[in-house]
Order: C-alpha cells, then structure tokens, then sequence
C-alpha cells in the first residue's frame, strides 16, 4: 500500500523512552538493521541505549497520528547524540526525517546543547545524504563506535545554523 504524507502533515511529539508507539518504532529499526547488517558482527553492549541517560524522545505522526518515525536524544559528554533516527519504510522520502530532524535540533538547543553527534554505518548512505545536507560533517569515530570497523560519525554546530 502506497502512503502519501504533506511534509506539513507531520508532527513530532515529545514522548516517554518507553512510550508504545516509540518502542515499536525502535523494534522495527532493530530488525531492519539486522537484516542489513547481519553478516557484520557488533560486540555485546556497543550500541544500546540506556532509558536513565535519554533527554529526548520525538515521535513522528503523520495527519492521522499514526506513528511514522523516531529520533532521540542521549547525553554524550558535553554532547548530545542523536540516537535511533528511523523513518518507517513505506514513508520515507516524504519529509519525516526532516521534521525529526528539525525537532531534534529544536530540542538539542532548548536544553542548551551547542553540538549533536551521531553514529551511523557504511551501508547507510541514504542517512549520510541527509545529515551531510542538514550541515552535519565528518568526524573521527569516537567510543564506543571505534569497535564497529564500518561506523561513520558525524558532527552540527547547531549555533552555526538554525536547522
């Protein structure tokens, strides 16, 4: 079945970690990821996520309220990182990873983070495209990604710009 989503449509709502629609959002992240990576081994524990340690959670709905997409927010140092960005696959291409994005940023700043960083892999060049757009750049692999030989890292100074 075809979706089609008016990137006005879309809203992102501040949710609990634990919040159903997130939660299920994350599982189907898992999955996919295990299907593209499978054959790639990741020690135990590198990339979980602690619920004590996420500041932010945003849920993207599209007109109906059914969830379309998922971002977070994990402190990292004097960091914030962007963890478990995920665009249901029949919506992407549509303007839900923009307006998570935007969220993202939105609320990265409002709790007084100047930088956001962020872990993705090689075989997600889709996701590179979108950060190296919104103004993210190449950074060194830091811990604990520098385990996973295929990690990309990268980096916004959200005081250089407004997105």
């Amino acid at each position: 079945m075809s979706v089609t989503i008016s990137p006005s449509a879309i809203t992102v709502a501040s949710v609990d970690w634990d919040h159903p629609a997130a939660a299920a959002l994350r599982n189907a992240m898992t999955a996919e990821m295990s299907a593209v990576y499978g054959d790639r081994s990741v020690p135990p524990g590198v990339l979980n996520v602690e619920s004590d340690a996420v500041r932010w959670t945003g849920l993207a709905c599209d007109a109906t309220g059914r969830a379309v997409g998922h971002a977070a927010l994990r402190t990292r140092g004097q960091d914030i990182e962007l963890k478990r960005m995920f665009v249901e696959s029949g919506c992407r291409g549509m303007g839900v990873a923009q307006a998570l994005l935007d969220a993202t940023h939105q609320a990265a700043r409002d709790m007084g983070y100047t930088t956001v960083i962020l872990q993705t892999g090689d075989r997600q060049p889709d996701a590179v495209r979108l950060y190296e757009r919104n103004g993210y750049r190449h950074i060194p692999v830091f811990a604990p990604y520098d385990q996973i030989f295929y990690s990309i890292c990268m980096a916004k100074d959200l005081l250089a710009t407004l997105n």
